[in-house]
């Protein structure tokens, strides 16, 4: 089994959802993560007790009398120390510096207990109640520097009764937010090794590039230049290899040598491609994604007509 991701949530309060992520992580032999701490900015926050019953190291600082950028540094030195991957905000109650959001940056998940984009902020349900809306829900998003926003990653749908007030309709949303959460979480700490998102992630940098197409050719994912020219291919265990890698067309030979000298456990020389000067690249086990759309880039060049490879991007 790969080694699994460690998620360090943090709370302010009863720690309901960190709970069912940590439940969720014990009770199925294959979850792809674990709870390796939990944080707070309450010391006196229930959820470090159920934590710390439970065998999870806890922290507390009080956020009281710092300014949030400060504050924010303590918490992200805590979490590195505990040696975690990703985060996980069940209720935490702060505002996050634009500091921490970026020094997370794809790596940290909320969660809020509206339809997002609708309601953002406090006092959801009782919004969801005076809009009069037929139903109402939770969101799990990436977190950005804007409050409550990021792309979405799942959401869960629950209906409005009649008589209902901003008390019950929380405990209802409760009820799916325990059970969306770890059904996200584990989807989003294993999406850098399934081929799908690799793809997904490959395509949205290589279709960049000016005048870039895909087609499949050979079984694989082509990445190609109009009317001229592939710079790249995805494959996917091709001819049984059990491979996911990225191949680009490279200077020559020298630099394909180069670095496999440098990372033989990332690059090597594709079977076929190889004697052509292509480097593989291998997407699993967390790729430097900037160097490889630098790679991208050149590879582009280096197959693209003169009139296109003049162009400043």
């Amino acid at each position: 089994m790969p080694e699994r991701a460690k998620v360090g949530v943090l709370i302010s309060g009863r720690g309901s959802n960190m709970a069912a992520l940590l439940y969720a992580s014990r009770i199925d032999p294959a979850c792809p993560y674990e709870i390796v701490v939990v944080g707070s900015n309450d010391p006196e926050a229930v959820g470090l007790k159920l934590a710390a019953a439970e065998g999870v190291p806890t922290f507390a600082h009080s956020h009281r009398g710092m300014k949030r950028a400060e504050f924010d540094a303590i918490i992200t030195r805590e979490l590195e120390a505990a040696g975690i991957t990703h985060i996980a905000l069940a209720g935490y109650m702060r505002l996050l510096s634009a500091e921490f959001v970026q020094h997370w940056q794809g790596r940290c998940l909320n969660i809020h207990p509206s339809l997002l984009p609708k309601h953002k902020g406090l006092h959801t349900h009782q919004a969801v109640l005076a809009a009069g809306e037929a139903e109402t829900g939770c969101t799990i998003h990436i977190v950005t520097p804007e409050l409550d926003d990021g792309p979405i990653l799942g959401q869960a749908r629950i209906k409005v009764l009649p008589g209902d007030t901003p008390d019950t309709l929380a405990t209802r949303v409760q009820f799916a937010e325990h059970q969306l959460y770890p059904r996200v979480l584990a989807d989003f700490v294993t999406a850098d090794s399934r081929p799908d998102a690799l793809l997904a992630r490959v395509r949205g940098l290589a279709l960049n590039l000016p005048a870039a197409q895909e087609k499949l050719s050979h079984g694989s994912n082509g990445f190609f230049i109009e009317g001229g020219k592939f710079f790249a291919y995805f494959t996917d265990n091709h001819h049984g290899d059990g491979i996911t890698a990225l191949m680009l067309k490279v200077s020559g030979l020298d630099e394909q040598a180069m670095l496999i000298e440098q990372d033989p456990d990332r690059f090597f020389r594709p079977k076929y491609l190889g004697p052509s000067g292509w480097i593989g690249i291998v997407l699993t086990d967390g790729p430097d994604w900037a160097m490889i759309e630098t790679m991208l880039s050149a590879a582009w060049r280096l197959c693209a007509p003169k009139r296109l490879a003049i162009l400043p991007f």
